[in-house]
């Protein structure tokens, strides 16, 4: 009875959050055209599938940024790009979107949580989330950040996305549209929690698109054995280590998969202190 009335909580909450949502509040990453779209602009559409008072939203045609802002006595300057997952499918919004961002305010940081493209549409999702970098740092100022502290955070999928934002950064996949893209698109960190599709290279090695160098950014991974994905965190990890990138990988035995932060798995605590921890160490205090 209480995870019931505990995840009927959280969906009523997630609802009030996406349904009341101020405009201000909102980034439209593509002002004008979506480069690649052929479907016209509209809101992302919440699926009628709401098992574990998760909300998630399909048909993303107007990808945006909803901007979560930590207590002021809190802000530390540092800002976080979330990328929940859904098999490049669906967005599971509030259980890796809104509830994260939550969790990264209490901390000090700024969230922007991103509605990438979707679904099936992963070019699409890598120029929403260059675009979404390039925005949050070319305006940091307008929420007092610090330029050289702005990472990616991804989840399954969305762990996928952060991952080719984290090695692609240099790779061009649109037009300039306006000054917001002089900036860099290369995150400062990352934090890839049971991250999926890393692993699509021959007999399960690193999928061929990463490119993974010197230049990567440093990278938290969280995953558990009995994840089907588990591989992804392991192979990146290698290649990291191989690149003398910063890395910092933790597998748990048990915890399956699109955990979140939820209560009732033990993964979804475990992950986040771990990060809490090494976001100290790695960002804070740099």
């Amino acid at each position: 009875m209480k995870k019931v009335f505990y995840l009927l909580s959280l969906s009523l909450f997630a609802m009030q959050t996406f349904a009341q949502t101020n405009e201000k509040d909102i980034i439209h990453l593509w002002p004008g055209s979506v480069p690649g779209e052929t479907a016209p602009k509209k809101a992302a559409v919440p699926t009628k599938d709401t098992s574990r008072g998760v909300i998630r939203l399909t048909d993303v045609t107007d990808p945006v940024m909803q901007v979560f802002l930590p207590e002021k006595s809190k802000a530390n300057g540092a800002a976080v790009v979330i990328c929940p997952g859904g098999g490049y499918q669906i967005l599971a919004i509030n259980l890796e979107g809104y509830e994260v961002a939550r969790w990264l305010n209490e901390q000090g940081y700024t969230a922007f949580v991103l509605q990438y493209r979707v679904p099936q549409k992963q070019e699409g999702a890598l120029q929403d989330v260059q675009r979404a970098i390039r925005i949050v740092r070319s305006r940091a100022g307008e929420w007092n950040l610090q330029k050289e502290k702005l990472g990616v955070l991804g989840f399954s999928a969305g762990g996928s996305l952060s991952a080719r934002a984290s090695t692609l950064y240099n790779k061009k996949t649109y037009t300039p549209i306006d000054a917001g893209d002089s900036a860099s698109a290369r995150p400062d960190f990352a934090l890839l929690i049971y991250p999926a599709y890393l692993d699509q290279g021959p007999n399960h090695t690193l999928t061929p698109e990463l490119q993974v160098d010197g230049h990567t950014p440093p990278t938290f991974l969280f995953a558990t054995a009995d994840d089907p994905y588990a591989n992804s965190a392991l192979v990146m990890a290698g290649a990291l280590r191989e690149a003398k990138v910063h890395v910092e990988l933790h597998m748990y035995a048990k915890g399956g998969h699109g955990y979140g932060l939820r209560p009732d798995n033990k993964a979804g605590l475990a992950w986040s202190l771990l990060a809490s921890h090494w976001l100290e160490r790695n960002v804070r205090e740099k």
